[in-house]
C-alpha cells in the first residue's frame, strides 16, 4: 500500500532556564552572581532518504518531540543543549504547515534536510545582568519555548514522464511493456489504486523514469475519486503521455475523454495544463469503430499534438512512441516543480505586541509581552526595573503614548496592571 500523505505534530525542545546563583566560597564574603545559561532546545529535522518509498511509518506515530535544553546552574555552568530529533522521509516529500497552508520544504534529493521546528533558546543566567549599580541581580531569563507545528507530509513521485488517461485505457499494460515494472492489470475500472514506477532503458546510459498514475475521472480537481492523490503525483513529471482508448468498445468518445481530462488538469493547476503531452491512441488492434480512431487522430493533429497509434497489448507502435518521448525529454530542462513558500513567522516575530483600549484601560498583549512577563520576578525591585527598561527599548511605551495614554492611566499586560507614569 502506498501511503503518500500524513498529518503529524512536531514540537521542538524548550530552552533551559537561566540560573539565579551567587558565588559562595570560604573567605569570600560577597561572591558575585555566577548563574549559568540554560541549554538550547533540540530542533526537529527532516531528512530525505532514498531507501524509503512511502510515508507508512507516520500512520502509527503522530507526534514527534525533540529534547528540552537543561537549565543552567551555579558556578557559571551552562546547561546542556537538547538533542535534535531527525525524521527520515522518502525523496520527493513536501512539508506543508497546516495552519498557514504553505509549503515550507521540498525534500527532493537523497540527503536533503530541513529544520521544520527550531528549538527554543536557553535563558541567560543572572551573571549577565550584573552592573555597577545592580551587583546582586536576583533574576534570570527563562528558556524560550520550542516551535510546535501541525504539518502535512505529502509524497510526490519523481518521474520524468507521467501516463495519464481515464481508467482502463491501457496505461498499466503500456508500462509493463516498456519497463520491468509489473503492475496489477485487469479489465475493470480503478485497477491501479497507487502509482507504479518503471525505468525505460533504450540503450546504455539512456533511460528515463515513467509513472503509471491512477486513472482520472471528472471532478478530480475537486477531489472526486482519487482526485488530488492522482494530480499530486503528476506535478513533478516533465512531460505526459496521454493514453486514450480509441477502440470504442465501451461506447466512449475519445475526443471527449481527452478534453475532460485536460479540463481537470487545468482546474487543478495551470502548470499541469501547460506540460508537454504526446498522445498514445491505444487499442487500435481491437477497434470496433475504426472511424473513431481516424477522427480522433485528425482532430488532435489539428490541435498540434503528436499522435501515435499503438496497441499496448501487442507492442504495436510502442517503440516509436518511446523513442519520440526520449527525444523530447532531452530538450526539456529539469526544473524544480514544487515552489517552497516562505512560512509565516511565529507570533513573537510577526506581532511582538498589540495595544487596544477597553473601558479606559490600555491593554498590551503579544508574544514578546508574554515572554517578558514570564522572565520577570515582580517581587524583586531590580527585576521590575529591567522589565520597565525592556518595555521602553521594545517601543511599547512610545506606542502607548501614540495611542494617547496620559499619566495615571491604567496599563494591563494580561494579569499585570500598573499606572502609567512618565
Amino acid at each position: 500500500m502506498l501511503v503518500d500523505s500524513a498529518k503529524i505534530t512536531i514540537e521542538a525542545g524548550n530552552g533551559g532556564d537561566g540560573s539565579v546563583s551567587f558565588h559562595r566560597e570560604k573567605y569570600v564574603a560577597a561572591g558575585g552572581p555566577d548563574g549559568g545559561d540554560g541549554g538550547n532546545g533540540g530542533n526537529v529535522i527532516f531528512v530525505a532518504d532514498k531507501t524509503l518509498a512511502t510515508l507508512m511509518d507516520f500512520r502509527y506515530r503522530k507526534k514527534y518531540k525533540a529534547e528540552n535544553g537543561i537549565s543552567g546552574s551555579g558556578g557559571r555552568c551552562d546547561g546542556k543543549n537538547g538533542a535534535d530529533i531527525v525524521i527520515k522521509v522518502p525523496c520527493g516529500t513536501i512539508i506543508r504547515n497546516i495552519k498557514t497552508d504553505r509549503i515550507i520544504a521540498d525534500l527532493t534529493n537523497d540527503g536533503d534536510s530541513f529544520i521544520a521546528a527550531k528549538g527554543g533558546k536557553g535563558g541567560w543566567g543572572n551573571v549577565h545582568f550584573a552592573t555597577p549599580t545592580r551587583q546582586v541581580p536576583k533574576f534570570a531569563k527563562p528558556g524560550l519555548k520550542g516551535e510546535a507545528k501541525e504539518i502535512q507530509l505529502e509524497l510526490k513521485l519523481i518521474a520524468d514522464v507521467g501516463l495519464i488517461g481515464f481508467p482502463n485505457v491501457g496505461k498499466s499494460t503500456l508500462l509493463s511493456m516498456v519497463s520491468a515494472a509489473r503492475p496489477k492489470i485487469a479489465n475493470y475500472h480503478f485497477t491501479t489504486l497507487e502509482p507504479n514506477l518503471g525505468v525505460v532503458s533504450l540503450f546504455p546510459e539512456s533511460s528515463f523514469v515513467i509513472a503509471d498514475i491512477p486513472g482520472l475521472i471528472e471532478g478530480a480537481s475537486e477531489g472526486v475519486g482519487l482526485g488530488h492523490d492522482f494530480l499530486r503525483h503528476i506535478e513533478r513529471t516533465r512531460m505526459l503521455i496521454h493514453v486514450v482508448d480509441v477502440s470504442g468498445i465501451e461506447g466512449r468518445n475519445p475526443i471527449e475523454d481527452f478534453d475532460k481530462i485536460n479540463e481537470e488538469l487545468e482546474k487543478y493547476s495551470a502548470v499541469l495544463a501547460k506540460k508537454i503531452q504526446v498522445i498514445a491512441a491505444n487499442k487500435t488492434d481491437i477497434g470496433m469503430h475504426p472511424e473513431l480512431a481516424e477522427q480522433f487522430r485528425d482532430e488532435m493533429e489539428k490541435r498540434g499534438f503528436r499522435v501515435f497509434e499503438i496497441s499496448a497489448a501487442t507492442s504495436k507502435g510502442v517503440r516509436e512512441l518511446i523513442n519520440y518521448t526520449y527525444s523530447q525529454l532531452r530538450e526539456i530542462p529539469v526544473e524544480d516543480c514544487c515552489v517552497v513558500e516562505e512560512d509565516l513567522p511565529d507570533e513573537y516575530l510577526q506581532e511582538p505586541f498589540t495595544i487596544h483600549v477597553e473601558d479606559g484601560v490600555y491593554c498590551v498583549e503579544g508574544g514578546y509581552i508574554t515572554y517578558l512577563i514570564e522572565s520577570t520576578n515582580f517581587e524583586d525591585y531590580e527585576s521590575v526595573n529591567h522589565f520597565q527598561d525592556a518595555l521602553r527599548r521594545k517601543g511599547v511605551i512610545e506606542a502607548l503614548e501614540h495611542e494617547g495614554i496620559k499619566e495615571g492611566d491604567t496599563v494591563r499586560l494580561y494579569d499585570i496592571e500598573f499606572d502609567f507614569v512618565y
